[in-house]
């Protein structure tokens, strides 16, 4: 992995002096570093990016024609009393867009009645609007769907809805179509230009207000959008920079509610404020960039969030959000609190059970009983997801050691028993961890499919085929690759796919999946140009172990909230060590095991005699370097555990500087440290010799082992015992697997016959194999009549022939041979391989 440091440039100083006025408690330079290479550069911007009151927020018209249009729709349903449908979706932005939709348009809109919501089911619908969706809602008297965070490009869904006499109006984010849907109105930012232009003040309306694009007075035609296209590819910072830009699904559903409270001052009932909180949540989950309105937006949020939480469970306007913190022990007034527990509790009930409607009347529910009750499913969701997210890296860990890397510059997996709910999940970590853009496929077949078509971009269908053998999956992209793009120029190979240029979701044929892998691999090396894909993390300063705490916490938090394009700052520490480091699996709110590991550890650097703490998530202790090293870290609060502590990001053996210990101990080099007397003609003399040669006598390892992680352990001790290593074992000489076989059976009938005990030491000694092989004889001869029963440290056998069934005691006695020469070539392979690979394979963790 490469390690970049942000280039550091010391501020004016009056900028530092205008910082520290937000930092009592320290001299505010971090800070002031951190907000100059992000942009900030005057005391205007300054004022504005840390004091919401000092921004202006954009103006929900400055959607111009297209919110005058969704207003006008939707003061016609009320009027005309029509029934209206909200369409979301199921990850975090959807439900918390639906949540606050749900809301704020059912302070127009009676609930339940005139006004209703559906979700579509992740694992049986996938994200956008289907045709039988549409039907249900069409059955239900349905005359409006009011889309969120989904249907920019369901073009031939929303034609089937029209031919229904249902109007959409479309709320979004994502990536548009080549032609305007044939909506009422469609409001997503991605349409907006930098500059804001006046529409003429014809009568439409009653008066002219500011539009976002002179060239479209009226939303009939798809050429104004054709233009918009082209000018966005053209002159991509002009659309950038818009304020409202950036806005997720959540926050354009909010300016939507924003317009009408504006256009029907007078009727509703509660504040727009009292939907911000909701806002806060699907913004920050969504990872969208936090800068114009989008922070503004998430800067009150978190505000509100915070304030509610305060109250008792029975007085919060939000009971349920306030049970969900409760059980991810936080309390709402960090970013993290979002982005690291309501964020991801909030997907795993898609991930695991498909249906997340129940998600909206958590977060909008009065009853704090049922909210708890509803929490507390969404919990065991999450718990249920970590469990199916760490089993599944291990499987994809296992098929990417079948890839070389070096050919591959789009990595692309398949399985047909991955569970398609946490393929995204994985895939951002294999992205991550690689460099590469990566996509994850389930093969489980899907049924039939009727035949459909489109002419959306967002989307390809076959036409041709019924009962498919369909792949789907999701796809995750790194170092500023656009995936979307990427996916979208094999559309032919695809059956469907959506999203954006850091994700997107797809579904294709299987037989099309060998062909759509070459396919976007060489559309990728051709646009690099040569040009390799390195894993990649940037640290933003540089500071020392002494440095952490309470005083730099707060100078940080400055930057909150954190997201896209303002990321949490992240802390090199060279040249520091870890201590009492230990790891456990993670566990539910019910105490239950969950197979999620995270490592706790102290670390130390010479700049300070005191120790500070941390987590990594994830890992498992003995990935930890024993030696000096450096390390990228993130300085957080524990509000659970009420201390200050670093959450690591990344670390590696120190870059220039000896082999250190955290005891003290500084041979020159690692390979010094280890003394490899293998496969010597030694006598006890020549290891006395060899011994009575040196300072301090060596930690003498004299069993060859079998795996890294017993010769790693040995490393620790040494380490900790500030001594050398010396691994001293010799080839072994070693019996037929088959010979040894024979060996146990005669053993277990000698025994049976004389009715002696056998210590399991003594059976390993004598077969020269290890516990886990052991075991496996053991099982073997249970099934070939053998009774094995433990009387204190002894085993005593017994044998009792038996008609088992012969070709399933073959079959075990088959896996015992297995791993007696699994053993073997272990042990032959340790007593060869060079001592240059072990120093790095110890190095190495």
């Amino acid at each position: 992995m490469q390690w970049i440091l942000s280039a550091t440039e010391r501020p004016p100083e009056s900028f530092i002096q205008a910082v520290k006025q937000h930092t009592p408690a320290s001299n505010g330079l971090y800070a002031a570093q951190l907000l100059w290479q992000r942009g900030i550069k005057n005391q205007k911007q300054l004022a504005a990016f840390i004091n919401h009151k000092a921004y202006q927020p954009a103006s929900p018209f400055e959607f111009g024609q297209e919110m005058y249009l969704a207003i006008a729709r939707l003061q016609q349903a009320r009027n005309n009393k029509e029934k209206i449908a909200i369409w979301g979706d199921f990850d975090a932005d959807g439900i918390t867009a639906t949540a606050v939709l749900w809301d704020g348009l059912g302070e127009f809109f009676a609930q339940n009645t005139q006004l209703i919501y559906y979700i579509p089911n992740r694992l049986t619908e996938s994200h956008g609007l289907n045709e039988q969706g549409i039907n249900n809602l069409d059955k239900q008297g349905c005359k409006l769907i009011v889309t969120c965070d989904t249907g920019s490009t369901n073009i031939s869904e929303i034609i089937y809805a029209k031919q229904l006499g249902i109007d959409v109006i479309v709320t979004d984010h994502h990536t548009l179509p080549a032609e305007r849907p044939p909506v009422i109105a469609i409001i997503n930012p991605r349409y907006l230009p930098n500059e804001k232009l006046q529409t003429p003040g014809d009568g439409v309306f009653g008066h002219g207000k500011e539009a976002t694009n002179a060239q479209y007075p009226m939303p009939k035609a798809a050429g104004r959008l054709s233009i918009s296209t082209h000018l966005e590819m053209e002159f991509p910072v002009v659309f950038n920079e818009h304020p409202l830009f950036h806005l997720s699904g959540v926050a354009v559903a909010y300016k939507l509610v924003e317009a009408l409270y504006q256009t029907l001052p007078d009727v509703p009932q509660h504040p727009l404020e009292d939907l911000l909180d909701l806002v806060a949540v699907g913004l920050i989950a969504d990872l969208v960039q936090l800068s114009g309105d989008c922070r503004y937006l998430a800067q009150l949020g978190i505000q509100r969030l915070q304030e509610d939480f305060k109250h008792s469970p029975t007085a919060r306007r939000r009971p349920g959000v306030g049970r969900l913190l409760e059980l991810c022990q936080k309390s709402g007034d960090r970013p993290t609190d979002i982005s690291f527990g309501l964020g991801p509790r909030i997907n795993a009930v898609s991930r695991i059970q498909g249906d997340a409607s129940f998600c909206v009347e958590l977060l909008t529910s009065r009853d704090a009983k049922h909210c708890n009750q509803l929490a507390e499913v969404t919990e065991l969701a999450n718990a249920r997801r970590k469990s199916l997210q760490k089993d599944l890296q291990k499987q994809v860990a296992q098929k990417l050691t079948q890839l070389d890397l070096s050919t591959t510059s789009v990595i692309v997996l398949e399985d047909a028993q991955w569970p398609t709910g946490v393929l995204g999940l994985v895939a951002g970590q294999v992205a991550q961890e690689t460099g590469r853009p990566t996509i994850l496929l389930s093969t489980e077949g899907l049924g039939t499919e009727e035949k459909k078509e489109s002419r959306g971009a967002g989307e390809e269908f076959l036409t041709q085929h019924s009962a498919l053998s369909l792949a789907r999956g999701s796809a995750r992209s790194v170092n500023s690759v656009d995936l979307y793009q990427l996916v979208k120029d094999q559309a032919h190979l695809l059956h469907r796919f959506g999203g954006h240029p850091f994700a997107a979701g797809l579904s294709l044929l299987v037989e099309n999946i060998p062909l759509f892998t070459e396919a976007i691999n060489q559309q990728l090396r051709q646009s690099l140009g040569g040009t390799t894909l390195k894993p990649t993390v940037q640290a933003d300063l540089t500071v020392t172990v002494a440095d952490l705490g309470k005083e730099l916490f707060l100078e940080l938090k400055l930057l909150e909230p954190c997201g896209m394009g303002n990321p949490v700052p992240k802390l090199l520490i060279q040249n520091c060590w870890f201590e009492n480091s230990w790891n456990r699996n993670q566990q539910d709110w019910q105490g239950k095991k969950v197979q999620y590991i995270k490592t706790e550890f102290d670390i130390r650097d010479d700049s300070s005699r005191s120790a500070f703490p941390g987590i990594w998530w994830g890992h498992y202790k003995d990935e930890l370097p024993m030696v000096r090293c450096d390390c990228i870290a993130e300085l957080d609060y524990n509000t659970f555990k009420k201390r200050y502590e670093i959450r690591l990001i990344a670390v590696r053996p120190a870059a220039n500087s000896e082999l250190t210990t955290q005891h003290g101990l500084r041979p020159a080099t690692l390979t010094s440290f280890i003394l490899d007397w293998r496969n010597l003609t030694t006598s006890d003399s020549l290891e006395t010799r060899l011994i009575a040669s040196l300072p301090t006598s060596p930690l003498l390892l004299e069993d060859c082992p079998t795996n890294w992680d017993d010769l790693r352990a040995w490393f620790r001790r040494s380490q900790y015992n500030q001594q050398q290593l010396a691994i001293a074992w010799s080839k072994p000489n070693l019996q037929p697997p088959n010979q040894i076989w024979l060996t146990l059976v005669g053993i277990a009938k000698y025994l049976s016959r004389t009715n002696q005990l056998v210590t399991r030491v003594q059976l390993l000694e004598k077969l020269g194999i290890r516990d886990q092989t052991l075991l496996l004889g053991i099982k073997a001869l249970k099934y070939w009549g053998f009774t094995v029963k433990t009387q204190d440290r002894y085993l005593q056998i017994s044998w009792h022939p038996t008609d088992s069934t012969e070709n399933f005691a073959d079959a075990v006695v088959a896996q015992f041979l297995a791993a007696v020469r699994e053993e073997q070539f272990q042990q032959k392979y340790f007593a060869e391989v060079p001592l240059s690979i072990i120093v790095a394979m110890i190095n190495s963790q």
